[in-house]
């Protein structure tokens, strides 16, 4: 849980820290502020990865099932600046599916902690893995990060992608393949 009290202060000192008055019309209200955007887009640091999956349904099928273009918001843990994007899942059930919206949560979920895109992508793939035990999950994400483009090395619409694979998605690449196909749908 963000403690309000303790962002406030530290907002009022990175203010103080730049040369702002904290206390000028302007920025009087902004600790606040900022102490509940924290609370809202951290919130995920409280929340269960697994509840989203947790309600499946049985199935008889075993062909892929993909959700594709779940747009995601996160926080760099290094620069605590923005990255988001578009992560892309695919498993092959193994007697159990999720709801299609449980994996957008399962990112959300993920994506509303202090990140970096690499572990991301690897929490969701092997949140899948182990709450519906599907044959196998492919997990793609691909970000904009604020602090290669805002600062840095001020490169914008420069993309990260990373790619996770588990199971017979790690051992096939005929199925690497269709996941692919299928993003360019």
């Amino acid at each position: 849980m963000v403690d309000q009290k303790k962002v406030e202060e530290a907002v009022r000192l990175l203010l103080e820290g730049v040369g702002e008055d904290p206390s000028r019309e302007g920025l009087a209200d902004t600790p606040g502020r900022i102490a509940r955007m924290y609370g809202e887009i951290l919130g995920g640091i409280e929340e269960d990865a697994a509840e989203p999956l947790s309600r499946r349904f049985s199935v008889e099928s075993n062909e892929i099932v993909m959700e594709k273009d779940i747009v995601f918001y996160s926080m760099c843990e290094h620069h605590l600046m923005p990255f988001y994007g578009k992560a892309h899942i695919a498993y092959i059930p193994d007697g159990y599916v999720a709801g299609l919206s449980k994996l957008a949560r399962t990112v959300e979920v993920f994506a509303r902690r202090l990140q970096i895109q690499e572990r991301l992508t690897t929490q969701v793939a092997d949140a899948i893995m182990k709450e519906l035990r599907p044959q196998g999950v492919m997990v793609m994400m691909e970000a904009e990060h604020m602090c290669m483009t805002m600062r840095g090395v001020k490169k914008p619409g420069s993309k990260t992608i990373t790619v996770v694979t588990r199971g017979v998605f790690q051992e096939q690449t005929s199925l690497q393949n269709q996941f692919m196909a299928c993003l360019s749908r």
